[in-house]
């Protein structure tokens, strides 16, 4: 991460109160798949005061000259673990051993703000966070103290006895419980949902089926029950099953990974309108984190991405990295995941969708954010080329502006 942009990032609070103008060539709307030419975007306080061709801008503004640039929102990822990264796979146990609830909120700031960096703007922090790590990252942040994307966090996972550890023997004791509920009734994990909300997680979320053994129907309609009489969304690792049928007859808003669900749970979560968070892993990051059958899973993931884009079920783009590859950064592993959603047929106006309207819709912000709309939160990148046309263009964001303060701008 470069000191040019820890600069700006102590500059751009300061520049919230005064007008911005940008001059924008092209700005895309991922909602439809359209591009207006040769806009003004004006924006006051944090937010989006105008768009249009002809808007006026006042004598006092500071003017930015886009007008080359293909200007559009801001990306979100709704499965991410910001505060965790090991080289191997096997290493995520140790993890929890090794590394302080401290360490690991500084690691999370670090890894959003080289997101934020890079035009990833918004992110759903799903567990895998110690004590509430993320928590504090969210706050740090929204307190002003530094720059960052928004965060939302789902604080300490909720599943069943041993979180999502195997193997462990019985005389080394619960450790996973630094990052996890153990929670096996519908009382428990109405209980494990309450502990949550009070520490500030601001989604639920469980996993279903890590171990032979999976939650009922019962148990995931308490968890949706609960968090929603809380204004809370639940959000459940399933990859498949019969555990699958009961998260999706339980009414949760969205599945995560899902890699192996059939054509008949997928019509399924359309008619419910439960979202697939489908953290569509690269092949490659499966192999450099020594994951077994890495190569059988990426190409299952190809093949349930294309078969849910047919069904029509509501996609959000995520990621879910945990893992090092190579001597890429979060940002540039996150732009891997673009040649899978190609591979799957996915077409590119559809991927941005997935990336900001729809992602928007998955967290509840679509009021806030999402769109560059009057009255949201002036979240916007740009980058040379148009994304509608070649996907891959994202790797070359060179604007991000978040809620009206310039992040990175072109040299």
């Amino acid at each position: 991460m470069s000191k040019r942009f820890f600069v700006v990032c102590l500059l751009a609070v300061s520049a919230w109160a005064q007008t911005v103008a940008i001059r924008a060539g092209n700005v895309i709307d991922p909602a439809t798949g359209t591009v207006s030419r040769n806009q003004i975007i004006l924006i006051k306080d944090q937010k989006i005061q105008a768009v249009g061709p002809n808007v006026a801008i006042p004598k006092d503004s500071q003017v930015l000259d886009l007008s080359s640039e293909w200007v559009m929102p801001g990306i979100m990822d709704a499965h991410t673990h910001v505060t965790q990264s090991v080289k191997y796979f096997r290493e995520l146990d140790h993890n929890y051993l090794v590394e302080s609830t401290g360490l690991r909120s500084l690691r999370g700031l670090r890894t959003a703000q080289t997101l934020l960096n890079a035009g990833i703007t918004t992110v759903r922090d799903v567990g895998n966070d110690a004590n509430f790590a993320a928590v504090d990252l969210r706050k740090a942040i929204d307190a002003g103290w530094f720059v960052g994307p928004t965060v939302q966090t789902a604080g300490k996972i909720i599943a069943p006895f041993g979180g999502q550890s195997s193997g462990i023997p019985q005389e080394i004791g619960p450790f996973w419980r630094f990052e996890y509920y153990d929670a096996d009734s519908p009382e428990e994990i109405r209980k494990a949902v309450r502990e949550n909300i009070f520490y500030g997680a601001d989604l639920i979320k469980l996993v279903a089926d890590n171990s032979s053994y999976h939650y009922s129907l019962e148990e995931i309609r308490a968890a949706v029950e609960e968090a929603h009489h809380a204004g809370r969304s639940v959000a459940v690792h399933v990859l498949g099953g019969e555990a699958a049928d009961n998260v999706i007859a339980g009414g949760v808003d969205s599945i995560e990974h899902g890699f192996f669900l059939t054509d008949d749970q997928l019509r399924r979560m359309k008619e419910k309108g439960i979202f697939l968070s489908g953290t569509d892993f690269p092949a490659a990051h499966f192999e450099a984190g020594e994951f077994k059958g890495g190569d059988k899973i990426g190409a299952a993931i190809i093949d349930r991405l294309r078969r849910a884009y047919a069904v029509g079920v509501k996609m959000g783009f995520s990621t879910d990295i945990v893992t090092d590859y190579k001597d890429e950064d979060r940002a540039q592993m996150t732009w891997d995941y673009l040649a899978v959603w190609h591979a799957a047929g996915v077409p590119n106006a559809e991927i941005l969708k997935c990336m900001t309207t729809n992602d928007a819709e998955l967290l509840r912000i679509q009021k806030q954010r999402g769109a560059i709309a009057t009255g949201l939160f002036a979240d916007i990148i740009a980058m040379p080329s148009s994304p509608l046309d070649d996907i891959e263009s994202l790797r070359k964001v060179d604007f991000v502006m978040k809620n009206g303060a310039v992040v990175k701008k072109p040299r």
